[in-house]
């Protein structure tokens, strides 16, 4: 058994070095890109659906990127593109549906009850339940304040 010493330095001396000068920048401009597709897709629906609100087309808009996140993991493209771009196609929505489908796909020969449904949250689970209570105390703290 080796102490936590000897596997920092065992780690340290085994890691890939990252460039963050390279690599940054690819990250942003991916970024950038899949989130100027979303905007394509907002323009889009405003002008084929001018009587909608803007929240609606918001929401259709998230969902079409969802599907294409989630169809571009299925076709194993959103993988090649994440060892590319790295962070810039984590962070949009995209990268949402990216962590819950991977693992999906990943333990689907164990079943759709024990695999496909059960690892579908892995990755994504922590950040909804973490989402959901702090939208739940950031609304608790508006309410209190516009009470005051």
């Amino acid at each position: 058994m080796i102490n936590s010493k000897e596997y920092a330095e065992y780690v340290s001396t085994h890691t890939q070095k990252s460039c963050e000068w390279k690599t940054l920048p690819i990250a942003f401009v991916v970024g950038g890109l899949i989130c100027c597709i979303g905007q394509a897709f907002a323009d889009l629906y405003t002008y084929l659906l001018p009587t909608w609100e803007k929240a609606d087309i918001g929401a259709l808009v998230s969902m079409t990127m969802i599907f294409l996140g989630g169809f571009f993991t299925g076709l194993g493209l959103y993988d090649k593109l994440g060892a590319v771009a790295g962070a810039g196609s984590i962070i949009p929505i995209t990268g949402f549906a990216n962590s819950i489908v991977s693992p999906a796909m990943e333990f689907r020969k164990e079943g759709i009850i024990f695999g496909t449904m059960a690892k579908m949250f892995v990755v994504a689970g922590p950040i909804i339940v973490s989402g959901v209570t702090s939208s739940a105390i950031v609304g608790i703290v508006y309410y209190i304040v516009g009470k005051v």
